[in-house]
């Protein structure tokens, strides 16, 4: 009876264990071919670094006299030559401007685009210094040219006033100024012609001889870079050397491996014959090592989007009271450089020549208040000044921007010295009380538009995709096609937006730089779950689930699940559908699938199911990946799709659902 039992248990553990080791058999397979599949984001990386070798090729090709702004030495020489540059007019420096800017777009460019496993950091420190020597040296043009016009107010007075007034609008900044030459104390309400921006000015000041400027820069040159690799960025490969071809290897790998003798004990092996085991083993340790760095890089590509979608354990700063919190909140519409300056010597007209004394120090602001005012009644004599300024119309504000002004000496924007703010959305106006004069500029939440309510990842053709996000406030539809992204609409309210974004083809990281720009800010940082509510899930869960999203997108439809927030955080659910073709049916039925990282299965519910359940749909099976989950109903001309897709487009598609993070912000 013994011996029948024993046999017994025997046959029941064969037949468990056959089912286990064909489960064993087939996940080591798919996750196979699924390693062979990724290799697009391999192959997209060494493109990029092409791309990016052509490059200063491409710039020197040009001959268009401009420096090349990652050599240290042509950008050092470009700033000394401007520097040692005089007298030049305002419109002079504004067109100057334009190929600063591009230089200064460039270097940003190069350190938003190259992965941290690519940059040095002694590059990234050469790239930001640029950046703010670019900067500061601009806006002293700006100064410079403002003082040489405000020589001139006289000879540019208004008949009618008495006052000079003058407004230099183009594509990246506008200067308003407006010269106290009259002193008359009833001229306190300013308005410059054609336009609704002004100031209303106290008496002490209509009887000064100053000077009011308004410098709009349509962009942001005051709030410091973001640009900055951080501490966890810099430690992605922590035991990485560089090896003399550049390329990147750990120091245990770059030891050469001991092998046997190939020798033996007689020593009867020719030297020809040695020569060619030699040749042999030189080829086959050359091969090792490449199979070694496409190994690392492809961990490291995989290091860099993981960090994507990684979020921080704790805040980095603590921010006093007033102060602005640029985690939490965007600056929109460039900045407004509001100044009351000192009124510099006039042209006088002597014998036929125009004479003018230059004052040494330069253009001079006026303080107001004044440091001591024991001899004033300072309520009444310096009243805050009521400002009206034009909101920049390229950018979006969801709701009532935030008027605030910038701390020079503690380098941050505060909300205290304003007040009174009232926005008219129509009229795009916004009017406050301002205690003293500065640099000023518009905030919004930067999280106003998450979590989402929805998304939609669909299929145009291959290499062509519609992303859809549906927010509070707005959807916003963005085509990838090949390797480049573009704003198909945006509406707001249910009414379409018209965007200058709209129809410009764009890099993924160029395009998402414009977006946060313009306010359409749907891509979480890894600040933003402490000041949004998400749905947090693995990282390394939500990654592979992008990874091969891409990898299908070109066939199959992927859509938000409102079961996604249900299950726990290590899973996440979405459904997908093959996109419709001539031989499918009009309508196919969305599938809802569970993915964990390293399991997939249709679920047995669907969007309408009363109660959440993780059942298995009937006649399916699980899968190690979604690649195999969906081969299983896809048709031909689907996998043919998948398998002829561009590896600059999964890869564009990739960046771009990394970016948004809508499985943890939806």
């Amino acid at each position: 009876m013994l011996l029948l039992k024993h046999k017994a248990e025997i046959k029941e553990h064969i037949i468990v264990s056959i089912p286990m080791q064909q489960d064993l058999q087939r996940r080591t397979e798919e996750l196979a071919e699924l390693n062979l599949l990724e290799g697009c984001f391999l192959e997209a990386e060494k493109l990029k670094r092409d791309t990016r070798s052509l490059a200063h090729w491409k710039h020197y090709i040009q001959c268009d006299g401009s420096p090349d702004p990652s050599i240290a030495q042509e950008i050092n020489t470009f700033i000394s030559l401007w520097k040692e540059e005089t007298n030049q007019t305002f419109m002079e420096v504004v067109e100057k401007s334009k190929l600063v800017l591009r230089l200064i777009e460039k270097l940003k460019l190069i350190l938003m685009e190259t992965p941290p496993f690519d940059l040095q950091e002694q590059n990234v420190i050469q790239y930001q210094g640029s950046i703010l020597q670019l900067q500061e040296l601009l806006h002293l043009k700006f100064n410079k040219a403002t003082e040489i016009l405000l020589r001139q107010a006289s000879t540019l007075a208004d008949l009618d006033s008495g006052n000079m007034e003058k407004v230099i609008q183009d594509e990246n900044v506008t200067l308003y100024v407006w010269a106290n030459l009259k002193k008359n104390p009833r001229y306190k309400s300013i308005k410059f012609a054609g336009t609704q921006i002004g100031f209303e000015i106290p008496k002490i000041l209509a009887t000064s001889d100053i000077a009011l400027r308004l410098l709009h820069t349509h962009y942001d040159h005051v709030s410091p870079l973001k640009l900055v690799r951080t501490e966890q960025e810099n430690n992605f490969l922590m035991t990485e050397t560089v090896t003399d071809e550049g390329t990147k290897t750990t120091e245990e790998e770059c030891k050469p491996q001991e092998s046997g003798s190939l020798i033996n004990s007689e020593d009867e092996i020719k030297v020809e014959d040695q020569d060619v085991t030699e040749t042999s083993d030189k080829k086959d340790s050359e091969a090792e090592k490449g199979e070694l760095e496409m190994r690392l890089l492809s961990e490291s590509i995989s290091a860099a989007q993981l960090y994507l979608i990684e979020n921080t354990t704790e805040k980095p700063f603590i921010y006093e009271d007033n102060e602005v919190d640029l985690c939490q909140f965007t600056t929109l519409g460039g900045v407004y450089h509001l100044d009351i300056l000192e009124l510099p010597p006039q042209y006088k007209p002597v014998k036929g020549w125009m004479i003018v004394q230059i004052l040494q120090e330069g253009l001079q602001k006026f303080t107001y208040p004044p440091e001591t005012m024991e001899d004033f009644d300072t309520e009444n004599a310096f009243p805050p000044i009521e400002v009206t300024l034009k909101v920049h119309e390229n950018v979006i504000f969801f709701e009532d921007p935030k008027v605030v002004r910038w701390d020079a000496e503690g380098k941050r924007w505060r909300t205290d010295g304003i007040s009174n703010v009232s926005y008219d959305a129509e009229a795009r106006l916004i009017s406050f009380s301002l205690e003293t004069f500065g640099p000023l500029t518009l905030i919004q939440d930067s999280h106003v538009n998450m979590p989402f309510l929805s998304w939609e990842l669909k299929p145009l053709e291959i290499n062509n995709v519609l992303l859809i996000v549906t927010t509070l406030f707005t959807e916003i539809q963005i085509q990838i096609k090949e390797n480049l992204c573009m704003l198909i609409s945006i509406k707001i309210k249910d009414k379409e937006h018209v965007s200058n974004l709209e129809g410009k083809w764009m890099s993924p990281i160029s395009f998402i730089f414009a977006l946060k720009e313009a306010g359409l800010n749907i891509f979480p940082s890894g600040h933003s779950h402490f000041y949004v509510v998400t749905n947090n899930k693995n990282p390394s869960v939500e990654m592979r689930a992008y990874r091969q999203m891409a990898l299908l997108s070109s066939a199959f439809a992927f859509g938000w699940s409102k079961w996604n927030i249900v299950c726990n955080t290590t899973k996440v659910i979405f459904k997908a559908r093959e996109q419709p073709t001539e031989e499918l049916i009009e309508n196919p039925k969305w599938v809802l699938l569970m993915f964990s990282g390293d399991r997939a299965q249709r679920l047995k519910m669907d969007e309408n199911s009363d109660s959440y359940s993780e059942a298995l749909k009937e006649g399916t099976e699980f899968h190690s990946t979604l690649y195999h989950m969906l081969k299983d109903i896809a048709s031909r001309e689907a996998m043919e799709k998948i398998n002829n897709s561009n590896c600059l487009f999964i890869d564009s598609v990739c960046h771009m659902l990394l970016s948004i993070r809508f499985l943890s912000y939806s």
